[in-house]
């Protein structure tokens, strides 16, 4: 039963509590087959865009260059990352992926892609339809 008295408040708050609701029950999912949705992202921009500097990264996923030192330094030492000399410029460094970084984004990828399709594959084609639409909206009016 819809509610049609609901204000765009209450319902984007309802929003935002399924949004990280989510976003947890995805993680969890990636996380049990080894690779975290957050390290994930970063994987997935090293993969898109080949070695980077850490300032590049931290830009291209929004987050606090030391956020992404932490987050590089923990993919390194796991074997995922490489670090190297930027030859460009003797002071930065390029962060790249390793071939067992590939495999672990491969597995990351496909974990969270089952656990997405385990909650919107119980929907009918239009009502997922519908969702796309809605969510389109709801982008449009972010100004996205």
């Amino acid at each position: 039963m819809k509610d049609r008295t609901a204000t765009p408040a209450e319902i984007g708050l309802r929003y935002l509590s399924l949004g990280y609701r989510l976003r947890r029950v995805v993680d969890d999912g990636m996380t049990s087959a080894g690779l975290s949705l957050a390290r994930t992202k970063v994987l997935q921009v090293l993969d898109r865009h080949g070695a980077m500097r850490q300032s590049s990264l931290a830009r291209e996923l929004g987050h606090a260059p030391r956020s992404v030192t932490q987050s590089v330094e923990a993919l390194e030492r796991e074997g995922l990352v490489e670090r190297a000399a930027d030859p460009t410029d003797g002071r930065s460094r390029l962060v790249g992926l390793t071939p067992e970084g590939a495999r672990a984004l491969a597995a990351g990828t496909a974990a969270g892609e089952r656990v997405l399709h385990e909650i919107f594959g119980t929907l009918e084609r239009e009502r997922l339809a519908d969702l796309g639409e809605l969510l389109d909206a709801i982008d449009a009016g972010l100004g996205g």
